[in-house]
Formats: C-alpha cells, sequence, structure tokens
C-alpha cells in the first residue's frame, strides 16, 4: 500500500523550512546561505536579469516589431526675436521655410517649420506674411497685431487626422476606424427602435 493509495490529501502539507534555528535543524549555522560574501548578509537584493556582468539575454536578442519612433514630428524652431534681428527681415516680409533657410536662420527643409514667440524689444513693429507648419499662440497675436498674416500649414499627423490649424476648433475632424466603427453600430442599432416606433 502506498501513501497515495490511502488518501488523496496525504502530502499535501510540507513544513516550513526553520532557517536560523541551530545545526540541530537540519539547516544550521549559515542557514543555507554559504559562507561570507553579499549574499551571506540581510538586505541584499539581485536583479533578476542579472547575469554577472555579462551581456544579457534581453540585449543579445534581436529587437522586432513596430515601434512609433519612424513617425516622430521634427522641427526647425525658430524664434521671432531672432527673425525681426535678422536684416533681412527687419523691414517685415515673407517668413516661410525657403525665406530662413536663405538667410540662414535654417538649415534646410528637412524638417518641419516651427516659430515661437519671443517678444522683440519694443514689441513686434514690423508687418510678417508668417507661413509654417507650426506657429505659437503668443505669435499669432503678436504678428496679426502688428497687421501681418500667419498661415499654419499643419503637420503630416495634423493632416491625417483632419485638424486645421488655422481655424478656432482645431479638434480632429478624421475619426479612427474604431470611432467610426462604433458611431455605425450606435446608429444602426437606433434605426430599428425607430421604425418600431
Amino acid at each position: 500500500m502506498m501513501i497515495h493509495e490511502i488518501t488523496a490529501k496525504a502530502g499535501t502539507y510540507k513544513a516550513r523550512k526553520r532557517v536560523g534555528r541551530g545545526r540541530g535543524s537540519g539547516s544550521g549555522k549559515t542557514s543555507g546561505r554559504g559562507s561570507k560574501g553579499a549574499g551571506s548578509r540581510s538586505g541584499t537584493a539581485r536583479k533578476t536579469a542579472f547575469e554577472g556582468g555579462q551581456m544579457p539575454l534581453f540585449r543579445r536578442l534581436r529587437k522586432y516589431g513596430f515601434s512609433n519612433a519612424r513617425f516622430e514630428e521634427t522641427f526647425w524652431i525658430v524664434n521671432v526675436k531672432d527673425i525681426v534681428a535678422h536684416p533681412a527681415f527687419a523691414k517685415g516680409g515673407t517668413v516661410d521655410n525657403a525665406a530662413l533657410v536663405k538667410a540662414g536662420l535654417v538649415r534646410d527643409d528637412s524638417r518641419n517649420l516651427k516659430i515661437l514667440g519671443n517678444t522683440p524689444a519694443g514689441g513686434l513693429k514690423v508687418k510678417l506674411a508668417v507661413t509654417a507648419n507650426r506657429v505659437s499662440a503668443s505669435v499669432r497675436r503678436m504678428v496679426t497685431e502688428a497687421g501681418g498674416s500667419v498661415q499654419e500649414t499643419g503637420t503630416r499627423r495634423d493632416n491625417v487626422r483632419g485638424i486645421d490649424r488655422n481655424s478656432e476648433d482645431k479638434s480632429p475632424k478624421n475619426l479612427t476606424k474604431k470611432l467610426k466603427r462604433g458611431k455605425k453600430a450606435g446608429t444602426a442599432a437606433k434605426a430599428p427602435a425607430a421604425a418600431a416606433e
């Protein structure tokens, strides 16, 4: 006869290992910690994936899958104060990517253009026709008060989402497929109810 044939519960209880209770306990003296070293002391911790200093597995394996990194929007940032201080715009004029590249305020047209507002000394006195991907609210206010105009073309992300940067309502007009699907499902559910009434 075997112990498991007596009862299903036999052997389910296992006594807790009592460490640090002397040599007679079976785990005495060093209490299963070995002798000396950091591991034998209290308060030690070890990183889960630590492999003794060699290159860990998660760094040896190739990384693959989707990443948003290549969709990151990068900008050339130019300040209104710097634009007005430049001789090319001292009397106003058109401020766009090509004009800023020609003036040397922007390196090239490889990135989007963002114009930020740092008020020039004495305020903005010249008329500027600003065309950029993004323009801060303070720049828009300064330029329009000085009699100029501001045209925001928006970034690729803005265009995909249907955001008009020049309007007061800058909420996205192109809803995602998920939201459209939910909207259609809601209207489809309402239609039979209306017909029944």
